[in-house]
Order: C-alpha cells, then sequence, then structure tokens
C-alpha cells in the first residue's frame, strides 16, 4: 500500500513537471553559477595537489572571487538562462562555449591583477582546465534536465495514445524528432511512421520504424500488431493529398485520424499549435487559393470601408480579413446585437491597432443608412448583409423582399449618393434559376445593382460607384449550415437527418469564399456578376456518411441517416449559372465573369417600387406573382407557391 502511494506521488510530481512550461531563468542562472564556481575552486584546487604546487587561503579567495566576477560577466553577456531548456540547440552550445572561454580570459586577467601568486604553467594548465570542466558541466546539467524530463513523460506513457505519423518528408521527421520537447504532443506517443513508398520498406528515420503498407488490409494489421490509437498527419496539406486514401482507409477501420494545424496566433501574441482530429471541412477543403495580395493592399490602403452584414458567418469573416490590411478605418454594421458585441471583442482581442466602428442599423431603415454614410463617408462597401436560410424565408417571403431587395436598394443608392468608390454584393448560387423565395430575392437585387451600374455608365444616373456582385455556393462552417447541424446530431447519438438521397451542393470555406470576394473587388470595372469556381459538387449523404465514420462510428450500426424529405423551396442540385448565361475568363483561374442579360434601370425600379408596397401591405400572392412575372425562370418546388407558375 505504501508502494503504491509512493508510486501515485511520483506520478504526480513527473505530471506536474511535464506540464511546466519552462524553468525560471532565474533558477538556471543559480544552479549555473553554482556550477561554474564549483568548477573553479574544485578543478584549480585538484590541479594544485596532483602538481603538488603550495598555495595560500589568500590565493584560493583570490581565485574564487575572480571566477565570481569572470562568470557573472559571462552569464550576463551570452544570456545561456534564457530560454527553455529542453529546446536547446547546437547554437545553445556556442553559447555556452562562449560563456567558458569568457570566463577564463576574465578569470586570468583578475588573476594576474590580483598578484596570485601561481606560476606561469599553473596559470595555462589551470585555466585550460577551467574552461573546459566549465564547458562539459554546464552541457551536462542541461543533457540531464532533458533526460530528467523525458524520463517523467515516460513515465506517465500508459496514458498516451500510440499514433504513427504520416510520410517521411522533413515536416513529419520533425514532428517524430522534437515530439517531446513540445506541450503539445504531451497526449501522444509516437512510434513510428508511416508510408506508401515501397522504397522506404523496413527503414528506420530517427531512431523509428517506417511502415510501408498498399491497402485497407495492411493498414488494419499494423493497428492490430503495434496497438496503434491513430495516425497523425503533419499538416492540412496532406491531408488533401490522401483524403480519398489513406484517411478513407481509416475512416473504415474506424482508426482515428489526427493533424498538426498551422502555427496561429493566439490573443496574447504567443503561438499555439495543438494537435486536433481531422474534420470533415478538412477534407472537403482545397489548396489554399492564391490571390494577389498587393493589388489588394493598394486598393484598400488608407480607405474606409462599410460591411453590411458585419456580424454574420461571411461577414465577419470579411472584416476578419481586412483587419490584415492598411485600412484607415472599419465600419461594421448590423442589426444583431449579440453577434455584433462577440465580432467587437474579437477584432479588439486579435487586432488591437484596428481602427473599427460597430454600429447597430437595418439595411431597411434609410435615415439610418443616411446617416452612417454621412457620418464616415466610406469608400468601399462589402454589402453581406441578406436573409439566406430557405424555408424562413418560404415561410416569411416578404421579410425576404424587405432585407434581400429593398434593403440592397438603399444601401445601393446610398453608395450612389456619396460617392463610394466600389460596392462590392455577396449574393448566392441560389439566385440561378431559383426555386424559392430567398433564391429570387437575391437574384432581385442581382439585377438592381447591375441595372443602376449599367445606368451610371450610360449617364442616366449620376455617380461614379463601380457595382460588382459575386456569386457562389453553400460555405463551410457557417452559422444554421448542414455540417454544424449534422456534427450536433452525432453528439447526440442520432439520427443524422437528410432531406433527399440524391441532393448534392457546391461548398467552399468561409476563408476562401472572403478571399475570393476580396480579390474580385480589386478587379471588378463596375457591373460584372462574378461567378467562383467552387470545385466538385458534394452529395449530402456521403457527407453525412463520412462525418459519422470520422467520428469513429458506423452507418446503420451506431449511428442512422434518416431521410425527410426536401423542404420547401429546395431543390436538389444548385448551379451557378443559368442555362441562359456563359462565363467569361478573368485573371484569376478561380474566378470568372457571367454573361448575363440587361435589364432597364426604370424597369427595375419600377418593379422593385411595388415589390417593397406589396411586402409592407402583406400582400404574399400579389407579391411573388410579380417576383414571378419579372424573374420568369423562378419556378417554386415544394412549395404553396408553385401554383403560381401554373
Amino acid at each position: 500500500m505504501e508502494m503504491n502511494n509512493h508510486y501515485v506521488g511520483l506520478q504526480r510530481l513527473f505530471s506536474r513537471f511535464t506540464k511546466m512550461r519552462y524553468i525560471n531563468g532565474w533558477i538556471i542562472f543559480s544552479f549555473d553559477l553554482i556550477i561554474s564556481l564549483s568548477v573553479s575552486l574544485i578543478g584549480v584546487l585538484g590541479l594544485l595537489s596532483f602538481l603538488g604546487v603550495s598555495y595560500t587561503q589568500e590565493d584560493i579567495l583570490k581565485g574564487g572571487f575572480a571566477s565570481l566576477v569572470g562568470s557573472l560577466i559571462a552569464f550576463f553577456t551570452f544570456k545561456v538562462y534564457h530560454g527553455v531548456i529542453r529546446h536547446s540547440t547546437l547554437r545553445g552550445l556556442w553559447r555556452i562555449w562562449g560563456v567558458a572561454i569568457l570566463k577564463s580570459v576574465v578569470l586570468c586577467i583578475l588573476l594576474l591583477v590580483l598578484k596570485a601568486s601561481f606560476t606561469p604553467k599553473v596559470y595555462l594548465v589551470g585555466l585550460f582546465i577551467d574552461c573546459v570542466l566549465t564547458m562539459l558541466m554546464l552541457v551536462t546539467f542541461r543533457i540531464f534536465i532533458i533526460n530528467i524530463y523525458n524520463m517523467a513523460l515516460l513515465q506517465l506513457g500508459k496514458k498516451r495514445k500510440q499514433v504513427l505519423v504520416y510520410g517521411t518528408g522533413d515536416e513529419s521527421v520533425m514532428i517524430a524528432s522534437t515530439a517531446t520537447r513540445h506541450i503539445f504532443m504531451q497526449d501522444y506517443s509516437i512510434t513510428g511512421f508511416l508510408t506508401f513508398n515501397k522504397q522506404k520498406r523496413n527503414f528506420r528515420i530517427a531512431e523509428l520504424p517506417v511502415y510501408q503498407i498498399a491497402s485497407r488490409e495492411d493498414l488494419l494489421r499494423l493497428v492490430n500488431r503495434n496497438s496503434l490509437d491513430g495516425i497523425l498527419f503533419p499538416n492540412l496539406k496532406t491531408i488533401q493529398q490522401e483524403k480519398d486514401r489513406l484517411i478513407r482507409f481509416c475512416e473504415q477501420i474506424s482508426l482515428h485520424t489526427l493533424v498538426v494545424p498551422e502555427m496561429e496566433e493566439v490573443h496574447n501574441g504567443a503561438i499555439k499549435r495543438s494537435i486536433r482530429d481531422i474534420k470533415i471541412e478538412d477534407l472537403l477543403g482545397r489548396e489554399e487559393i492564391q490571390i494577389n495580395m498587393q493589388e489588394i493592399a493598394c486598393l484598400l490602403e488608407n480607405k474606409v470601408i462599410l460591411v453590411t452584414g458585419a456580424a454574420g458567418s461571411i461577414g465577419s469573416e470579411i472584416c476578419r480579413q481586412l483587419a490584415h490590411f492598411p485600412i484607415c478605418k472599419l465600419i461594421c454594421f448590423d442589426s444583431a446585437e449579440t453577434p455584433m458585441h462577440n465580432l467587437r471583442l474579437e477584432l479588439e482581442d486579435k487586432f488591437p491597432n484596428l481602427n473599427f466602428v460597430p454600429v447597430i442599423g437595418d439595411v431597411r431603415n434609410g435615415d439610418r443608412l443616411d446617416y452612417v454614410f454621412r457620418t464616415w463617408h466610406p469608400h468601399i462597401v462589402f454589402h453581406a448583409a441578406a436573409y439566406k436560410h430557405v424555408p424562413l424565408m418560404e415561410e416569411n417571403p416578404c421579410e425576404a423582399v424587405r432585407v434581400n431587395v429593398y434593403g440592397t436598394r438603399l444601401v445601393a443608392d446610398a453608395a450612389v449618393k456619396y460617392g463610394v468608390e466600389k460596392f462590392v454584393m455577396i449574393s448566392t448560387d441560389k439566385a440561378v434559376n431559383p426555386t424559392n423565395i430567398m433564391g429570387c430575392s437575391k437574384r432581385l437585387a442581382e439585377i438592381y445593382v447591375q441595372s443602376l451600374s449599367l445606368a451610371i455608365i450610360k449617364g442616366e444616373v449620376q455617380g461614379c460607384t463601380k457595382f460588382i456582385t459575386t456569386r457562389f455556393g453553400n460555405v463551410l462552417g457557417s452559422n444554421g449550415s448542414v455540417i454544424p447541424r449534422f456534427r450536433e446530431q452525432i453528439n447526440n447519438g442520432g439520427p443524422v437527418t437528410v432531406t433527399h438521397p440524391e441532393i448534392i451542393r457546391y461548398f467552399m470555406t468561409i476563408p476562401e469564399a472572403c478571399r475570393l470576394v476580396l480579390e474580385a473587388g480589386t478587379m471588378g470595372n463596375g457591373g460584372e456578376i462574378f461567378v467562383f469556381d467552387m470545385g466538385q459538387p458534394v452529395k449530402i449523404a456521403d457527407l453525412a456518411q463520412r462525418m459519422i465514420e470520422l467520428s469513429g462510428m458506423k452507418v446503420g450500426k451506431d449511428i442512422e441517416i434518416e431521410y425527410t424529405g426536401l423542404r420547401p423551396g429546395e431543390k436538389l442540385y444548385e448551379e451557378l449559372l443559368s442555362h441562359k448565361e456563359n462565363t467569361k475568363e478573368t485573371l484569376h483561374e478561380k474566378i470568372r465573369i457571367a454573361d448575363v442579360r440587361e435589364y432597364n434601370y426604370q424597369d427595375v425600379t419600377r418593379c422593385i417600387n411595388l415589390l417593397s408596397n406589396l411586402s409592407l401591405n402583406v400582400e404574399i400572392v400579389d407579391m411573388v406573382r410579380e417576383m414571378k412575372s419579372f424573374v420568369p425562370e423562378f419556378k417554386s418546388q415544394n412549395s404553396e407557391f408553385e401554383k403560381l407558375d401554373k
């Protein structure tokens, strides 16, 4: 019983030791100073005894004083007590050599000044021994600390997960070689490398074996033989390369897949990395899109920028990305108080030097918009404010028109009135051949912005604003979107609900979409509708299955997928272009310009005036009928408004 208590106590001690980020620098300094003084006194006394040279107590005091002064000068010069010992490098070794040499030089000078009664032979041999022993003992002390730390980790190793690092490249080797030095690796024990490369079979790298596999069965045998808990990927790029091979294998045998994400800044300026499970967003994302940062910086430099819908998924990410550029002021405009408060705290935390103004307001309120434009005179507007949820807008069509159509008109008109340089509107693929109220309202917003731009170009409307529209599909992880909902359903034990087994959607990450929005803003000359390359469409049922498998469960065994039927206004697939639209290339391979029909500004204005009045009076049927008349490709699906198409 007593031995168990000692063992538990030792484990607790080791646990506390390994959780320490670093030993205080002054503690290291104290140990270094004691080591240096001890080396001088013991080494010189031993030498004098060995040579049979007589010495006085005064000589020893002079030597001790000289060693103390020399050590202090050397330590404060090279500052070897700074830094984290377990992260010591070859550069740190050279600094210790510098300490030893400088200390010996100062020691020699001081002994000569103090007139110690040593012969030249004692001086030369003694100083050489002091220099070498100081170097060796300081290095030994650091090796001792590192070994104690690693031994503590090994004592706790039974609780750590056994993982293989995928790949044998430099980054994989670096992670394995330095695993014991990093806090973020404390829960994992790396037992080797995994590769598909036959040439690396039976290799050893960094004293760890390399395991080569060719199939799922090979991986399963390896897992069973080595009691593996997971595969660790060195970066997100590798996940993209292996999402249809190794990650599929891991999903099929319920083996955890982990990733070391890129380094990220945290609020206090420190850098952290943390191993996490691979998420579905990692598999759906694509290689990072390259954008022309210099052109965007030139467009935004010293500009006042207004973002409407700033607290939403897209708007808030646009704000985050704008914060990295040398803008003059950022005006964040949104009607949602709590999300705006959260955005404010985030921007203050992460971008303390950003000059931004959070403004609560509604795009349906013309007076409020006029105040914002009159007060801050923005140069560029990113219009992201919109209602976006299809079923809700099908049930509340008047509000969809008031916000998405009339609100867009008010913001666009204010931009013209106050001489905004560029107006970038965020649209959606649901505006193409719309089958629901939300999609049609966004198409009407596109039409108004485009017709206003054309009217300015023709001189029918006085203004200088260049209007640009960006059109893209679903974004990963946006508020209320399918992936967060699936994740919540999986965490609750299911079932995971999918509307139809054949429904497909395009997906893009929020940062990727916002980068393309900024890029489109630089290249737009006015009147364009930019269409983003959304990659390959994804079947939602397959998405649900992969998310379940990534969670370590099996469909039909641990959790069910339930099909609920298409919702009002929902269609099986989305389109980025209508059958009457073509595209033109731009300088960016991921962005194209839609060749769309032109509308007369006066006709569009009359239509929006009528729709606005009908929405205010809640004359729903007449309003939807007018929408279908002006956008004839609007054909309702699974909706009460289908009767208006007959």
